[in-house]
């Protein structure tokens, strides 16, 4: 049974970073460290019996302060060594910076399914709210661009620090029918990207059928300051030369959707397609397990997840997989995702942390022997 002044040596582990050595060869130079503690020791001896003939000298250096004094500065100075022979090894090491991104899409599902009310007062009223306080929690120099997608996609605000102008977009939705994930994720694309063309193909949905010949102007004039994306005419796109998964640092998307892919773009071939432009895609399951009977339209139907095909976008892109069950668990996804944002960690070398480590350590060990002892060693 622990006691209650038990130190939970794990947590403090934990905020220690790791460190790694990029020249870890010069390593074996840390074997001259117990030499020259030996040899401190053995220089000791030899001033012990030197006490056995005294002078008038040892006997005034010996009556100028306790004992334990003398052996202060020559530690520092084997610890000022020894953060030298660290950094001829080149350390590095996993720290938190200021995140590089710009550009944050929120791409949000309006189906008809977000009306169900299995998350108190509704999801959609949850979904937009938590949305509202993350645009709040954002630093004014991140841009901030807002997609809905029912049958059909639409940009409904295009990236700006503007938090007025993103509040009245996220107060602009409307539900409408069908679910078109993967038309989400291209619109996205084509936001960040937009010297490129992507499959969108945005009023004539034939992957996944269903709602194909619903939506388009209808969705599109429910938005009026929306705009849509799809092959808008365009010279046939030259060929994208594909880069690293999740490579991309000046903007992430995150999705937040309630139900299964109806119609649109297949979501998983959209996500390769945004992994080939190395953009992350976090993806946010919304609702409960079970999902919950909404009436829309005259049509019923089971809003229910397809968490498999949402970890696999988020797998695919680098990225991460969050389920919420309630509104306060919404909140805590976006806080846990602003976070991430606002800092990320990278490696870096730290060789000048240990140099300016040992020059510190070098002028403590000066300046204490030179007030105890009037001279520097």
């Amino acid at each position: 049974m622990k006691s209650g002044t038990d130190i939970n040596w794990e947590r403090i582990w934990g905020y220690v970073p790791a460190i790694s050595f990029d020249w870890p060869i010069a390593l074996w130079a840390l074997l001259l460290v117990p030499l020259l503690i030996l040899a401190y020791i053995l220089l000791l001896r030899r001033r012990r019996a030197a006490f056995k003939y005294p002078n008038l000298a040892l006997i005034k250096q010996a009556a100028q302060g306790p004992s334990w004094r003398r052996h202060i500065p020559p530690a520092l100075m084997l610890l000022a060594f020894t953060c030298l022979l660290l950094a001829m090894a080149r350390p590095t090491a996993e720290v938190s910076l200021p995140s590089r991104v710009a550009t944050v899409m929120l791409v949000m599902d309006v189906s008809g399914s977000m009306r169900a009310t299995d998350v108190n007062p509704s999801r959609i009223v949850a979904a937009t709210t938590a949305a509202k306080a993350y645009v709040k929690d954002q630093p004014r120099d991140v841009r901030i661009g807002i997609v809905a997608f029912a049958a059909t996609a639409l940009l409904v605000q295009s990236p700006t620090t503007d938090h007025t102008a993103l509040n009245a977009a996220i107060d602009r939705f409307e539900l409408q029918r069908g679910t078109a994930v993967g038309s989400g994720i291209l619109v996205a694309l084509s936001t960040l990207f937009p010297q490129d063309n992507f499959p969108i193909n945005q009023f004539n949905s034939q992957n996944f059928g269903g709602y194909g010949r619903w939506g388009g102007n209808d969705f599109q004039n429910r938005y009026g300051g929306g705009v849509a994306l799809g092959d808008r005419g365009k010279a046939p796109p030259k060929k994208h030369i594909p880069v690293e998964p999740g490579s991309y640092k000046n903007a992430v998307a995150i999705l937040l959707t309630d139900g299964q892919t109806n119609a649109g773009y297949d979501p998983v071939e959209a996500a390769r397609i945004a992994s080939e432009y190395g953009l992350r895609v976090y993806t946010v399951g919304f609702g409960t397990a079970k999902g919950n009977i909404v009436g829309f339209g005259g049509w019923s139907m089971r809003a229910q997840l397809d968490e498999v095909a949402l970890k696999k976008v988020a797998d695919m892109t680098k990225a991460r997989y969050f389920h919420a069950k309630s509104a306060e668990d919404l909140k805590q996804v976006y806080d846990v995702l602003s976070r991430q944002l606002v800092v990320e960690v990278r490696e870096m070398e730290i060789t000048s942390f240990f140099a300016a480590m040992a020059a510190l350590l070098m002028a403590i060990a000066a300046g204490l022997s030179l007030a105890w002892f009037h001279r520097v060693f």
